[in-house]
C-alpha cells in the first residue's frame, strides 16, 4: 500500500529509498555482480556489475583489476569506461596512473572527470607533469580542474606549486579554495587564496616543503536516509580517507635525488604520514 501511495503522489525520493531497502533484502550475490560486470553486450548492467564489485571488500581480487583495467581504457561506453576507471583508482597499483593520465585527453567530461579523482588515490611522479598542464588548462571544466588541484597536494615539487598558485588566480573560488588546500598540505603554510603572498613567501625560502602535511586522498559521505537506518543488519559505511597507493610509509622515498628536480633542493625530507586526527573533505565532486 505505501508502495501504491508513493507511486501516485509521485514521490520519487521516497520510491528511490523504499527500493533502497528492498534491495538490502535480496541484493545481487558476488557471482551475478561478475556476470553483470563481464557482459559486454550491456553496458547498463555491466556498469552496475563494476561498481558492485570495486565496492566489495574482494573487489581488489587480481582478475576484477584485471577487467578494470581492459575497461578503463577500452570500453566504449563512457559511463562503463568511468566505472572501470573510479575501480582501477581504488584497487590498481601505482604503475596504472599513467593509463588513467591517458584518460584526461577523453573527449568525454566524466570520464576525464573519473580519471582526475581517480589520480588523488594513486601516487606516480611520472604522471604529476599532465597532471598540472591539464589544471592550468582554461578550457578544461571547472570540475575537473578542482579535481585536478586537490591531486596534485601529494607532489611537494616546484612545477605543482606554480601550477597551484596559478589557479589561485581564477575565477572560480571553488578552484581557489581546492588550490590553496593542496599548497597549505605542500608547505605546511596558509595565505589563503593570496596567490602574491604564496609566491613570495616561496622565493623567500629554500625550504618550502620542509613542513609537507600528509595527503589523504577525501572520500565522499552524505546524509543517510531514513529507510538506510531501518536496516539495521546492514549498516552504511562510508570509506575514510588514506594515503594513495605509492605514498605510504611502507614504500620507497618517491622523491630520490634528480627525481623532481628542483624539488631537492626545496626540500629533500618531504614524506607523508597518515595523521589520524586531521579531517579531510573534497571541495570537488568526490567519487
Amino acid at each position: 500500500m505505501l508502495w501504491l501511495a508513493t507511486g501516485f503522489l509521485g514521490c520519487d525520493a521516497l520510491n528511490e529509498d523504499i527500493n533502497d531497502f528492498t534491495e538490502k533484502f535480496t541484493p545481487p550475490s558476488p557471482f551475478q555482480a561478475a556476470v553483470w560486470a563481464s557482459d559486454f553486450n550491456d553496458p547498463g548492467l555491466q556498469r552496475k556489475g563494476v561498481i558492485l564489485l570495486s565496492n566489495a571488500t574482494f573487489g581488489g581480487d587480481r582478475t576484477y583489476v584485471d577487467l578494470y583495467r581492459v575497461l578503463a581504457t577500452e570500453s566504449p561506453d563512457p559511463l562503463v569506461r568511468s566505472s572501470g576507471i573510479r575501480a582501477l583508482g581504488r584497487w590498481g597499483a601505482p604503475t596504472d596512473a599513467v593509463a588513467i593520465s591517458d584518460q584526461l585527453d577523453n573527449d568525454y567530461r566524466q570520464v576525464r572527470l573519473e580519471a582526475a579523482i581517480a589520480l588523488q588515490r594513486i601516487h606516480e611522479p611520472s604522471i604529476e607533469d599532465r597532471i598540472w598542464r591539464r589544471l592550468i588548462d582554461e578550457d578544461e571544466d571547472e570540475a575537473i580542474r578542482i579535481e585536478l588541484a586537490i591531486a596534485l597536494g601529494q607532489y611537494p615539487t616546484d612545477s605543482a606549486f606554480q601550477a597551484l598558485a596559478l589557479a589561485l588566480e581564477d575565477r572560480s573560488l571553488a578552484l581557489n579554495l581546492a588550490a590553496a588546500d593542496s599548497l597549505r598540505i605542500l608547505t605546511g603554510r596558509d595565505f589563503g587564496v593570496d596567490a602574491p603572498a604564496w609566491l613570495s613567501w616561496y622565493d623567500s625560502t629554500d625550504a618550502a616543503f620542509a613542513d609537507v602535511e600528509p595527503f589523504l586522498y577525501p572520500t565522499f559521505q552524505r546524509p543517510i536516509s531514513f529507510f538506510e537506518k531501518l536496516a539495521f543488519w546492514a549498516p552504511v559505511e562510508f570509506e575514510k580517507p588514506a594515503v594513495p597507493r605509492g605514498l605510504d610509509d611502507s614504500s620507497e622515498d618517491t622523491y630520490e635525488d634528480g627525481e623532481a628536480s628542483e624539488a631537492g633542493s626545496k626540500n629533500d625530507s618531504a614524506k607523508t604520514k597518515a595523521d589520524p586526527t586531521r579531517t579531510y573533505e573534497n571541495v570537488g565532486e568526490g567519487p
